[in-house]
């Protein structure tokens, strides 16, 4: 729908109130003349100067009633009033159309004779343009009708319209509908408005799913911490009442309860990692940081573990100049979380393949192991907080759901991003790329 600007529709305005009772005036002269000239018609023209000539030509006879009648006969005739003073200012003759002298035109001259002033006349002629002006004034009037029932359609109701949907919205319903309008600032004030809305749902939704995922988190939580409590306060009990009376079993009951409490401790330090990134949001402490340096860290850290299942950590290659800009705490943590991932997920006697590499802009990096992979339902939610396989439910491998959800967000913090896939040979595949950092960054 076409729409126009206010400066147009007030400048169009403007030329109706101005155009309106100049067409009604020009129409009403036409209808009453029959002419559109605005100069007196011959008849009127001839009648005024045969008025005059009687009048000039008898001022000895002024003063004869005779003359008199003879002269408001013609007047009559003709629709014209005269008024003959003399010299002094007296009143000679004086004869009055009917009509208002408000619809009467006057000609006033002197009659002179030898220098001298005989008297003064004053002739009154119908005045044609009196039905013209209140036409103009009817034309007038209508051009203000019309406007004032254009601003009220195009200007007035849709801002009634507006205002009564940010009452609505201040009521708590967002489901305000508002049709196309006609004037340009207008419905980009509607389009602004509607965006707002939109805006003001999705936030809205979002904050329902915040709330929502708060919830599950807040079950799922209590859920995976009520289990490995359950069992430590088992095992302790166990050990108070002396259930385990031999020193092989005293052994097994402590090695179990270091077991739950690592189990406790991981899944406190990554809750608590989890809800910096996600809802803290807390700024990074940004610096240059090698990829392949934090990565061999991670690699030191963990070789630990998998000595215990006789896996190999296969570094395949390390480019060089991998600098990028960020924390390389968290940077740390999320290569932590990516490798334990894998050690967790590898059988005893596998493998683990870890390349990082300069692309372009970007450093990639890879990480692949010779476990099972991802199931096809897996794949779809890895990255939800506290999702866990079936495969990996039982709490042998330690996992609580929170270390790939971690180490995406922080990589995508870093203005990277992280996915999963499973590698052509099987096994699981990691694949992410973090921003390279500016030379300038470097510098500085």
């Amino acid at each position: 729908m076409k729409t126009i600007r206010i400066r147009t529709f007030t400048i169009l305005s403007l030329f109706l109130i101005l155009l309106l009772p100049w067409l009604f005036y020009v129409t009403a002269h036409l209808i009453e003349t029959k002419t559109l000239s605005f100069d007196m018609n011959d008849s009127q023209k001839r009648d005024l100067a045969e008025t005059i000539r009687l009048i000039e030509t008898n001022v000895e006879n002024w003063a004869d009633p005779v003359w008199q009648d003879q002269l408001r006969g013609q007047l009559q005739e003709s629709g014209m009033g005269v008024a003959i003073l003399s010299e002094s200012n007296q009143e000679i003759v004086q004869f009055t159309p009917e009509r208002k002298r408000s619809l009467l035109r006057t000609e006033q001259f002197s009659i002179l004779q030898d220098g001298r002033v005989l008297g003064r006349v004053i002739i009154y002629q119908p005045n044609s343009r009196g039905v013209q002006m209140i036409a103009a004034f009817a034309g007038l009037l209508l051009a203000f009708i019309i406007v004032g029932y254009a601003m009220r359609r195009f200007i007035l109701k849709p801002l009634e319209q507006m205002s009564l949907g940010v009452r609505q919205i201040a009521d708590g319903d967002l489901d305000v509908r508002l049709p196309l309008f006609r004037v340009t600032e207008i419905t980009e004030v509607r389009d602004g408005f509607i965006q707002m809305v939109e805006s003001l749902q999705e936030s809205i939704q979002k904050q329902v799913a915040l709330e929502e995922e708060r919830r599950f988190v807040i079950t799922a939580v209590a859920h995976d911490l009520r289990t490995p409590l359950f069992a430590l306060r088992g095992y302790l009990d166990g050990l108070e009442q002396g259930i385990a009376h031999s020193p092989d079993k005293i052994a097994k009951y402590v090695a179990v309860c270091k077991e739950k409490s690592a189990q406790l401790d991981r899944l406190v330090e990554e809750l608590f990692t989890f809800t910096k990134t996600e809802y803290l949001e807390a700024e990074l402490q940004e610096s240059t940081v090698d990829l392949p340096l934090v990565l061999q860290k991670s690699i030191d850290s963990l070789n630990p573990l998998a000595r215990q299942k006789h896996i190999s950590i296969i570094v395949e290659h390390f480019g060089q100049d991998c600098v990028v800009m960020g924390d390389s705490h968290l940077l740390e943590r999320a290569m932590n979380n990516l490798l334990d991932n894998a050690v967790r997920h590898t059988p005893c006697h596998g493998k683990i393949f870890i390349q990082c590499l300069r692309d372009g802009s970007q450093v990639t990096f890879a990480i692949q192991d010779t476990g099972e992979g991802f199931s096809p339902e897996e794949l779809q939610r890895v990255f939800e907080p506290l999702y866990r396989g079936e495969a990996s439910r039982n709490r042998s491998t330690g996992g609580v759901g929170l270390g790939l959800t971690i180490s995406r967000k922080i990589i995508r913090r870093h203005g990277g991003d992280l996915v999963v896939g499973n590698h052509s040979d099987g096994g699981a595949l990691l694949r992410g790329w973090i921003p390279l950092a500016n030379l300038m960054d470097r510098v500085f």
